[in-house]
């Protein structure tokens, strides 16, 4: 059966920071491809979809135990670690970098994440916060129910520099000075997430509670997960 692609899939992203208490923490960024059907040309943070094999990935250490009770707040169908396992995934795809720690796989790995098993690694969520959910507008060709999450960039495995394993998914990756951020060419709920991150810096832990956009057919509505799923 062929994938209906406008319908609404679960999706992850990993904002990394560097430097967040210094003069210049920076962000991780990469334009996407000028063709792309989901925003194309657009400045983002790495990520992507759900994929059915990100469920049940073995993890070298444990998600925050609030993240993934916010996680699971509304959360429909998807499971707080699949989740947390796309981030690490898309992460490695679309820059070659690893969020992990050195740990020889249990099993054989799904073919998806047969190259970040190869690197002798195990994902790593310790120090990932669950920043911001935002769930895309209907009548766009792609919609995501897309979790931010946020993790200091000092947990990436190797140099935070070496971009040469990544696919060609995103261009120009590049670390950002968050003050400079804004003026590249950002999607509406990007700029949203960086005010959201810039205002909580230096801290990097999870957030008293996480903003939710929830958009669908019948009304859009700004909450925050963490105060019961009230509306403001």
């Amino acid at each position: 059966m062929a994938l209906d692609k406008s319908a609404l899939r679960d999706a992850a992203t990993l904002i990394l920071v560097r430097d967040a208490g210094g003069p210049t923490p920076q962000v991780l960024m990469g334009q996407r491809g000028r063709n792309a059907a989901f925003m194309p040309g657009k400045f983002v943070f790495p990520g992507g979809a759900v994929d059915p094999t990100d469920t049940g990935i073995p993890m070298a250490r444990a998600i925050n135990g609030l993240c993934r009770a916010r996680l699971t707040q509304a959360a429909g169908r998807a499971e707080p670690l699949a989740l947390v396992a796309a981030a690490i995934r898309e992460l490695w795809e679309e820059t070659g970098l690893i969020l992990g720690q050195p740990h020889r796989w249990p099993g054989t790995p799904p073919e998806n994440w047969r190259s970040f098993a190869e690197t002798g690694h195990l994902p790593a969520p310790t120090g990932m916060r669950f920043v911001f959910r935002a769930i895309t507008p209907p009548g766009r060709p792609r919609r995501f129910d897309a979790r931010f999450f946020l993790a200091d960039a000092a947990r990436i495995a190797g140099d935070p520099d070496d971009f040469s394993r990544a696919s060609d998914e995103l261009s120009h990756l590049q670390w950002i000075p968050l003050a400079k951020a804004r003026s590249f060419d950002l999607p509406f709920i990007t700029e949203v997430v960086l005010a959201e991150v810039a205002a909580r810096l230096p801290a990097l832990d999870a957030p008293p509670s996480v903003p939710f956009f929830q958009n669908n057919d019948e009304e859009s509505l700004f909450r925050r997960l963490g105060r019961a799923g009230a509306p403001l």
